[in-house]
Parts: C-alpha cells; structure tokens; sequence
C-alpha cells in the first residue's frame, strides 16, 4: 500500500479512532456533524479520531455507529467475532419483491383491476394477519407485492371522482402496510418513497383516516432519521392533529383511535428530547382519546387501544431515561393484553429496556425472551433489544451470559 492510499478499516489493524474518522470521511461528513449528532463537542470528537481518549463506552459506539450508518459493529471495533447488524435488519428475502411493486408505474396495462369489495377484504385480511403472525414480515411480505400492483391499478381505472377518492384510500392502505415490512430494513430511500406516496395517495382520497395514518407513518419516518428530523416530526404530527380536531366530536372509532396515536407519537418525540412535562402531557392527551374507545377497540394499524396506553406509558419512562417509573408502569402495564403480537413483543422489548435502566439485567433478558415468544421477526429487527443482548453476552454472570448468547443465536444476531 502507497503512503497516500486510504487505509481500509475492514482489512488494516486500525485503532477505534481511526476507523472513526475514516467511515465519517466516507459518508462525506465533518468532525463537527458528527458530534452535533451523538451530542458531544466537537473537541471530543477530535480527540476520539486522534486516539488521545480512549475507545468510548458502548453507548457512545452504538449514536457513533448508528450516525454513520454502520450496519456491522465489527467495522468501528474492529472485532470480527463481533459480527452484529444492529441499527438495521438483516434484509428480509422477499425485500426485492416488494422494492421491484413498489418501483414499478405501468402506463399502460391491458390487466383487468380486481373489484373494490375484493381489494378491501384482502387488505383486511393483511392487517389482521399482521397482527396474528409471529414472523409477520414474511406474512405480509407474501402479499404486498400483488396488493401494491392491484391497487394502483384500480386507481388507474377509476373514472369517477367519488371511485378514484376510494381507490386512493385503498392504496395509501397498502402504502402503510408496505411501510411496516420496510421499517428497519436496509434500504431506507424505498421507505421514504413509501412514507411519502402514502401520504399523497390519503391526501388525494380526502378521507381523514387515512390522512391521519399516513401522516402518523410519515412522522415516524422523520424521527426514526434523528434528532435533526424532531422538528419535521412534530410539524408532520401537528398538522394532522389540527386537521382532524375538528371532526372528533362526532368522529369515528378509528379517527379518534388515529388522533390519540398521533397524540402519544407528538410525546414519544418529546421525550426522545427528553422534554418530561411535554411527553407526559401528550401521553394524557392520547389516554384520554383511549378512554372514549370501547374497551374492546382496537386500530388495525396503530394497534392503538385502551390496552396499549400502558405499553406507551413504559416507552415514555424509558426514553426519559427513568428506570424506576419505566418498571412501574411496566408492571401496571402487565394487567393488559396486547392483541398484536409484533406490538406485544415491542411492548416487551421497551419492558426489557426499563429493567435494564433500573439495574435489573436478568428480568431484562427474561422480557426478551417473551419478546421472541410472541413475535420473532420485532426482536430481530429491533436495535434496542439487540444492544440489550449484545451487553449481557459480556455479563460477569454465567447463567446470564448463557441466556442473553442463547437468544442471541435464536435471533440470528451473532455470527455462527
């Protein structure tokens, strides 16, 4: 190798540091993004690259893998027995297939489009089989390519006005759910252009529901990008509030499920901020929206319902960093049934979280282990659950260095 070769993190010895400062360089980045990202100085940062402070904590390796978009961690620590795909999913096979419905706009098409009636029943019957499967991405992933292209093609047919709103409405369905099986995979230009044709599909139906769960899906979008997308999130949210307001008072069900879910989502991002009377003003706001539900209601999308508020209760303990409320709330949360299973393995897996904070790395596990129970696929997508175990692999303690390597193996999570 020339001395003015780019050294390559992935074959050379290099020190943390410099695998650092070469993946920033990488992604076209300066020192100073880069620590406005993970939120240190950027004379922190200098001296992190320049090997003048030791290797951080786990904590700051994962905001530095996740800012760079590191798939790998072996490729910042440099340790290739550690070969773990966080922040992103291992990349679901029927991915392709739903990239190529996505990507596709025929303009012409001698297909007949199916009825109506017959595109709403299936998509009623992808939602439920959303909720009901374990492994719900392969589930949903089986039929959204021929609902994408079925669906479109009953908007393309639609003469009138009144059935082209309709097909709209159908087709920013099958967006949302598309959204769902995309999240945390790794391709995230194709969720934006899910988010986004979601949004102006439930814009052109004129139908307030679906303009409430598209913009819910869109604002997640936005926060899930990083703390510089908070402000997009909140104006997403905000604005789809406001605009359903007025119809709460004689709303159905499923508006004032949707509003209450973006209520809960406006404190979920402030408490990302850690803003703690804001994010619990919210979580009020969205309970009280639950409370005009029937206690047996549940949203086909959001799975926003009575029961979940307790689920929300423990995420917004947990993301303000308050392990003691985060298990209070978790075992009030207990006495509910969540009747989705991915969402009752993400409630499972916030749960682990909590413990975690609160010094309680056994029960953390323990949750996670109900986490794979109900929904295999949530824990294996789920960076969160994934740094939980990747902690107690290294754990002091034998038996909880089995379990969290046990788990880890289930999931697919550490090289065989």
């Amino acid at each position: 190798m020339s001395q003015d070769a780019t050294p390559d993190p992935y074959t050379d010895p290099l020190k943390f540091g410099q695998r650092v400062q070469i993946l920033r360089e990488r992604r076209g980045m300066t020192q100073v993004q880069l620590a406005d990202l993970v939120g240190i100085s950027p004379h922190t940062m200098r001296k992190i690259e320049n090997g003048q402070q030791k290797a951080p904590g786990l904590e700051m390796v994962l905001r530095i893998a996740e800012a760079l978009r590191v798939r790998n961690l072996a490729e910042l620590t440099g340790r290739p027995e550690a070969h773990v795909d966080l922040f992103v999913g291992p990349g679901h096979p029927r991915l392709a297939a739903e990239k190529s419905a996505i990507d596709s706009f025929p303009l012409t098409t001698s297909v007949e489009p199916p009825p109506v009636a017959h595109l709403e029943a299936r998509l009623h019957a992808a939602w439920k089989a959303r909720h009901q499967a374990p492994n719900h991405r392969e589930t949903i992933g089986k039929l959204l390519p021929d609902l994408i292209r079925d669906a479109q093609a009953v908007v393309r047919h639609a003469d009138a006005a009144v059935d082209r709103r309709a097909a709209q409405a159908l087709l920013a369905q099958a967006y949302s759910l598309s959204q769902f099986f995309i999240a945390y995979q790794p391709d995230s230009s194709l969720l934006w252009r899910v988010a986004e044709r979601g949004m102006i599909a439930a814009q052109e139906s004129e139908d307030p529901h679906a303009i409430g769960v598209a913009a819910w899906l869109l604002a997640q979008a936005h926060r899930d990008s990083g703390p510089r997308h908070f402000e997009a999130a909140d104006a997403v949210n905000l604005e789809a509030v406001r605009f359903l307001e007025p119809l709460l008072p004689d709303a159905s069900n499923d508006v004032l499920a949707i509003t209450g879910a973006l209520e809960f989502e406006l404190g979920y991002t402030a408490a990302r901020r850690h803003e703690t009377g804001t994010a619990w003003r919210h979580w009020d706001k969205a309970n009280h929206m639950a409370a005009r539900l029937p206690a047996s209601y549940y949203h086909p999308v959001t799975s926003f319902s009575r029961d979940v508020m307790g689920a929300h209760a423990v995420t917004v303990a947990v993301e303000l960093h308050q392990g003691g409320e985060s298990v209070r709330q978790a075992a009030k949360a207990d006495k509910n049934v969540i009747k989705s299973r991915p969402r009752r393995a993400r409630h499972r897996i916030e749960e682990a979280r909590g413990y975690q904070l609160d010094n309680q790395p056994d029960v953390a596990i323990a949750s996670l282990e109900k986490a794979y129970e109900a929904a295999p696929e949530t824990i294996r997508y789920n960076g969160y659950a994934k740094t939980i175990i990747l902690e107690e692999v290294e754990s002091t303690q034998a038996a909880r260095r089995r379990r969290a390597a046990d788990l880890a193996m289930r999931i697919g999570m550490l090289a065989a």
